[in-house]
């Protein structure tokens, strides 16, 4: 079946929106902050001295950036780079409050984005990935932004034929099997290209699966959550995985280069998730996983959350999931670690230093 992206609509900001940069003060914006990504981002920002604003939602939780500050530095410190950031509300489709974010920009990070498998949210994830990024990219226009990063996921990478691994020069294939969160990645990553077109010097990264310390109820975060209360089944999916920090000094060495327009591949190692259940299960001291998740087996959670669905429960296995969770996909990181001569902490450090994390 063919799947389309659809692009979001092009607004002539230029001509509803005064010009919003003197550089009296000049800023870097951070959208989506309060992630595993942007906090991370934020606290290497502050570190360095950097004027940051940062935008959240009106009821996202602050105290897991500072939780994030805290696991590398001491509580008063943390307390001190916390506050040098200037936090302000604003949605990525409410256009009146990112303009008035935009004031004095000068570099914008974009790592805010919905991320979800449950084919229910389609429509939020093209409103948020995909209309939202839009909405960045029309106001660095606009704004006459220098620089804009985008974090997008190597989910968003097309294959490569008679490749054995996945580079930046894949081409998507519309008709591939894709989930609704990688065609919104995708659908973004073509906004920012849009953007480069009409003079948006830009730089996109593709992370792969991100380990890091904080946010234990989400995304890899429940990784360690579930081997300390005793995970006995792994499934053998082989991908390609990053530590937190090696993204964002990525981000952070590709924004201050001369690099733009240019995409990079951030995956440290190709390994399977055996392996980094494994190495969570020693720091923790714990039995490591043994069982192997069948795909019957999965099948079988698909077709109970399908029924779920029905009475609103939320879905994370899809029927792309039965298969993907037995697939190798090998990703290559050689572009950054050649051009800009980047060397990706080992996983298996990654991963030991996070348990550690989690256990504090």
């Amino acid at each position: 079946m063919l799947i389309q992206v659809k692009i979001a609509v092009k607004i002539p900001f230029t001509l509803i929106f005064p010009k919003c940069n003197n550089y009296i003060y000049p800023m870097i914006l951070v959208t989506g902050g309060t992630g595993l990504v942007g906090a991370h981002l934020l606290y290497e920002l502050a570190r360095a001295g950097e004027k940051i604003r940062a935008i959240h939602r009106e009821n996202s939780d602050l105290n897991k950036v500072l939780e994030v500050f805290s696991f590398y530095s001491e509580a008063e410190e943390a307390k001190k780079l916390f506050h040098q950031i200037e936090w302000n509300v604003a949605d990525l489709n409410n256009i009146p409050q990112l303009t008035e974010v935009f004031v004095d920009v000068q570099q914008v990070y974009h790592s805010a984005a919905l991320v979800s498998f449950d084919p229910a949210d389609e429509k939020e994830l093209r409103k948020v990935n995909i209309e939202g990024t839009a909405n960045i990219v029309n106001l660095c226009i606009s704004c006459r932004v220098h620089k804009l990063c985008f974090v997008s996921s190597i989910a968003a990478l097309g294959n490569i034929t008679n490749a054995d691994k996945i580079d930046e020069t894949g081409k998507w294939n519309p008709e591939g099997k894709h989930n609704h969160y990688a065609i919104s990645k995708y659908g973004a990553e073509i906004e920012v290209w849009r953007g480069t077109q009409e003079g948006v010097n830009a730089i996109i990264v593709n992370p792969g699966v991100i380990i890091g310390a904080g946010f234990w109820n989400s995304g890899s975060g429940k990784i360690f959550k579930k081997i300390d209360s005793g995970l006995s089944y792994y499934f053998p999916k082989v991908t390609g995985f990053v530590g937190v920090q090696d993204v964002v000094k990525s981000m952070i060495i590709l924004m201050n280069s001369e690099k733009v327009n240019e995409q990079y591949v951030l995956v440290s190692e190709n390994i399977s998730f055996k392996q980094v259940f494994e190495w969570a299960a020693n720091a923790l001291n714990k039995t490591k996983p043994k069982r192997k998740l069948q795909k019957w087996m999965i099948a079988l959670g698909w077709f109970f959350q399908k029924i779920g669905s029905i009475f609103g429960r939320k879905r994370s296995i899809t029927y792309e999931t039965i298969n993907s969770l037995h697939e190798e996909s090998y990703y290559d990181n050689s572009k950054i670690t050649q051009e800009m001569n980047y060397q990706f902490e080992p996983m298996e450090s990654v991963v030991k230093r996070t348990t550690g994390n989690y256990k504090n």
